[in-house]
């Protein structure tokens, strides 16, 4: 499917076509980071940034981002990546190279609440979230001015208990093969296992509420009943368990018992807006591993 998409203007430094992201998880183990960084100082590369997290050094899982520049990138990708292999059967990696230079591709979800769709759209105008905004696929039709204001393409395809699967088919069909990641900025509706395992690890979710507490509907009025002193917001990836995908970031607020709910909801959108776009922008930055229902991030 051809897309055009709009790219917005910024006065952010945009990443050299010539940085690159390496991710590697791997069984924790000697010799790992003078491997890969020799590997790179043989092939020509300059490592600019590198971070690593192990669970246990004694047989637990280790985790590794590396940003690196290389001369004539786009032509040695590919066969840098083939010689890795060596390496990487060698400590027996999941890995990834990603050109920080190609923008990841983005298709928002969103129902009536534009919070957080607004918060998305207005660091991607400013040029604080390094992506490209393909689509913005709602089942309502309130934001189609606004969203088309900025150049980006609006489907309205409304859903039902008697259509869903229809809806689903027209939703594939408008995100297209070409999109990195799907982000649900209050998207009142549930999506399938089908959906999903299409885009594993690649779907992010803004849950209002601090996970794992208060999951499912009303999550103010059961925090409300509870008399919480701290709200908070929570964005995940989504799997086949409601609302216990991995969770990427979190955060709170104090409250009081003078906090109704209209006033909890009106500072969870703050929460909600805030922590959705770090989660989205560091997926964009290739900042995120996932290993079982957790995640290592390197922010």
């Amino acid at each position: 499917m051809e897309r055009h998409i709009k790219t917005a203007g910024s006065a952010t430094q945009q990443p050299s076509e010539h940085r690159a992201r390496m991710l590697i998880s791997c069984p924790d183990g000697p010799g790992i980071v003078s491997a890969v960084s020799r590997f790179l100082f043989d092939h020509g590369a300059n490592i600019v940034q590198s971070d690593q997290y192990t669970m246990d050094p004694d047989g637990g899982m280790f985790f590794m981002r590396i940003e690196f520049d290389l001369e004539g990138l786009n032509e040695k990708q590919a066969k840098l990546e083939e010689d890795f292999e060596e390496i990487a059967q060698r400590f027996s990696m999941d890995w990834n190279i990603y050109r920080a230079a190609k923008k990841k591709k983005i298709a928002i979800f969103v129902s009536k609440e534009d919070h957080c769709l607004v918060e998305l759209l207005w660091q991607w105008q400013a040029g604080d979230l390094d992506a490209e905004i393909a689509v913005v696929v709602s089942n309502h039709p309130d934001m189609r001015q606004y969203v088309e204001s900025f150049g980006i393409e609006y489907r309205h395809i409304p859903v039902t208990k008697d259509n869903k699967p229809e809806a689903e088919r027209q939703q594939l069909e408008a995100v297209g093969d070409d999109i990195d990641l799907i982000v649900l900025a209050r998207y009142m509706q549930i999506v399938s296992p089908y959906f999903i395992e299409n885009y594993r690890n690649r779907i992010i979710n803004i849950h209002h509420s601090f996970l794992p507490a208060f999951v499912g509907g009303k999550p103010y009025a059961q925090a409300y009943d509870r008399g919480v002193k701290i709200i908070g917001a929570t964005a995940h990836y989504v799997t086949e368990e409601l609302d216990g995908g991995p969770i990427i970031e979190q955060d709170v607020q104090r409250v009081s018992h003078r906090d109704d709910v209209p006033e909890l909801k009106r500072i969870g959108r703050t929460i909600e807006r805030v922590v959705l776009a770090r989660a989205v922008k560091w997926h964009a930055e290739d900042r995120i591993l996932v290993h079982h229902n957790k995640t290592v991030v390197f922010n």
